[in-house]
């Protein structure tokens, strides 16, 4: 089934707490006072766009040219004062939340993460983080979130909404025949520096991990928690494994071979999971069968799930509006100083930047006048790690992007 429509997506800015990670407080490096911009006299610091920028670059913010910075500071900048924005608005709107709602949303991450409380804290340390500073872009996050849903909450599709879309869209509705997913990667390369956790940095090291997590899950370890804890693909980490649904012609252009995508639609149960594979890229992989759907079948609006999609799709697509409505709305309310900007255009000869990781002269003057315009926003963001084994999510007519 595939989408409804095309919407330029708006960035909601309720990430999660470390959407922007590298923005904490504190750590070894030194204090840098200088004022990149305020958003309704509050400071946004340019030590915030730095930590930033070094964790967008993987640490190695100098191996990106003159233009490149200052392109990269400005759209930080951009998701900084938008998140501001919003924030100050549901403070305004009594929306922040409760120090336990807080408390949740630290647990449930280290619970994601698959570490131990002392782990947990170590990558913390590791990125500069405080938790301090976690749990202010958890107090963000959550009134961000209950702004947005203010508005949204009122959304209403009627049944009419959803047949006329269900009619004008017969061809998406297929039920395709394929297999959805989840694995388990070890990657023999040293990615140490995309804060890969217990990364195995060759192949004889990638053989034992990848040998090591199959005996735990012999062992009838959980499949999601294993790779939480173990993957080296981002995306797989973040979703317990699960990688979406692939047909055939999926999985033969993603370089399965016969034997294995034979397995799938064969001898494998639904809950098994292979034996440690090694696909061409050079890497271990382990995969759980977790659906399969030997036919293919068109849907009708009394298919199971189908009217909820739809439904849920029409949803998401008005909210990505409001929420873009509600963030134009919020920045033409609030008064903000551009001061990074501002000083690039008084210094267009180096765009008034110092080079990346100079601890010289700051790159935006606290006293630089003029406001820049509340419309200059980007929704630019870091793009996301992909799985190296292309297997597309479940497509449904709710799925918006």
């Amino acid at each position: 089934m595939g989408k409804i429509g095309k919407l330029v997506a708006v960035s909601c800015l309720a990430l999660s707490g470390l959407l922007l990670s590298g923005c904490a407080s504190g750590g070894s490096e030194a204090k840098d006072n200088t004022i990149a911009a305020t958003v309704n006299g509050r400071n946004i610091m340019l030590q915030e766009i730095e930590r930033n920028l070094s964790k967008q670059t993987g640490g190695k913010p100098e191996q990106l040219n003159q233009l490149q910075l200052a392109s990269a500071r400005l759209q930080i900048l951009d998701s900084l004062i938008q998140r501001e924005v919003l924030y100050q608005r549901a403070e305004r709107e009594k929306l922040l939340p409760t120090e336990t709602q807080i408390d949740g949303v630290i647990a449930n991450q280290k619970q994601q993460s698959g570490m131990t409380s002392e782990d947990f804290e170590k990558s913390l340390q590791a990125e500069n983080l405080s938790m301090e500073r976690l749990r202010e872009e958890a107090r963000k996050d959550l009134a961000i979130t209950a702004l947005q849903e203010k508005y949204s909450g009122k959304i209403n599709i009627s049944d009419r909404e959803v047949e006329d879309y269900y009619n004008a869209n017969r061809q998406q509705f297929v039920s395709a025949r394929g297999v959805a997913l989840a694995m388990i990667v070890v990657d023999p390369a040293d990615n140490s520096s995309q804060g890969v956790r217990d990364d195995a940095k060759n192949d004889t090291d990638a053989k034992l991990k990848i040998d090591n997590v199959y005996q735990q899950l012999q062992g009838k370890a959980d499949f999601a928690t294993v790779a939480r804890a173990k993957s080296e693909d981002p995306n797989s980490v973040r979703s317990g494994g699960d990688i979406g649904f692939a047909t055939e012609e999926d999985l033969r252009r993603n370089n399965f071979s016969p034997e294995l995508i034979s397995s799938f639609f064969g001898s494998m149960q639904i809950g098994d999971y292979t034996q440690p594979t090694r696909l061409p890229d050079g890497k271990w992989y382990i995969f759980k069968l977790a659906e399969r759907r030997l036919q293919t079948e068109n849907l009708t609006l009394d298919s199971p799930g189908v009217r909820q999609q739809i439904t849920q799709g029409l949803t998401n697509q008005r909210k990505q509006i409001l929420n873009a409505a509600l963030l134009e709305t919020a920045l033409n309310e609030a008064k903000i100083v551009n001061n990074l900007a501002s000083n690039m255009l008084n210094n267009p000869s180096n765009l008034g930047l110092r080079p990346a990781g100079s601890s010289g002269s700051p790159a935006a003057s606290p006293e630089a006048s003029p406001a820049a315009s509340p419309a200059q926003q980007s929704t630019s963001t870091p793009a996301a790690a992909s799985s190296p084994v292309q297997v597309r999510p479940a497509a449904s007519p709710a799925s918006t992007k």
